[in-house]
């Protein structure tokens, strides 16, 4: 009886001091984040099953890490940097804590001129940061079969945009990807699921940089 009764007392103490001393809210700067992945094909997945686009891919990445966050998935086939620009009011939403920008990868292919998505560029990096975003933009180079003038205009419009706006900044998104077969679809433009395991691996440095920033941003 004894025994019995000093558990009930010890269980009914536990249970006070439990009731007592809640579980603290995570810090502002250690909830979970949202990102928008603002882009084109490269980023919507295209011939890939949604699991194996880009921003799935990166969020279980990160969740590997340790770090919880939500990639949300903007990206549109076929979309120019104008394109972007035309649907980032309802593509990156109030909620959004941050932003990866790739665009113009349709822009080069198509030999739209230089000055077209550089300004789209220029206009959404401005916009976003008027709205207090944080900013990762990804690069994109010209295919060298537009000629030396194409390729030296449009491949200075990422880091002049670096230097006006400051974002986190990785300089080429297929970095490493174009020139391996196991990493390209049979259209030799679009990443594999290998491929898309390649570029996480590669941009996920910058992306906690980013997170960096938003968490820093959320400190009073």
């Amino acid at each position: 009886m004894i025994p019995r009764m000093l558990g009930l007392i010890l269980a009914a103490v536990l249970g006070c001091i439990a009731a007592a001393s809640p579980v603290a809210p995570l810090a502002a700067a250690d909830r979970p984040v949202t990102i928008v992945a603002l882009g084109d094909s490269l980023t919507a997945g295209f011939g890939l099953a949604a699991a194996d686009a880009f921003p799935a891919k990166l969020q279980k990445a990160l969740a590997g890490k340790g770090i919880a966050a939500t990639i949300v998935n903007a990206g549109v086939s076929g979309d120019t940097a104008s394109g972007g620009l035309a649907r980032l009011a309802w593509s990156v939403p109030d909620d959004a804590e941050g932003v990866i920008v790739e665009l113009g990868a349709n822009d080069a292919l198509r030999g739209v001129d230089p000055a077209v998505p550089r300004a789209a560029l220029d206009a959404i990096l401005r916009r976003l940061k008027e709205r207090g975003i944080p900013v990762l933009l990804c690069g994109m180079l010209s295919p060298p079969n537009l000629g030396a003038d194409y390729t030296r205009a449009f491949n200075a419009i990422y880091p002049d945009l670096v230097k006006t706006y400051d974002p986190v900044f990785y300089p080429f998104f297929l970095a490493g990807i174009l020139t391996n077969r196991q990493f390209i679809q049979g259209d030799g433009l679009h990443p594999t699921a290998a491929g898309v395991d390649a570029i996480v691996a590669n941009v996920v440095p910058k992306v906690e940089e980013l997170i960096g920033r938003i968490r820093a941003k959320r400190r009073p």
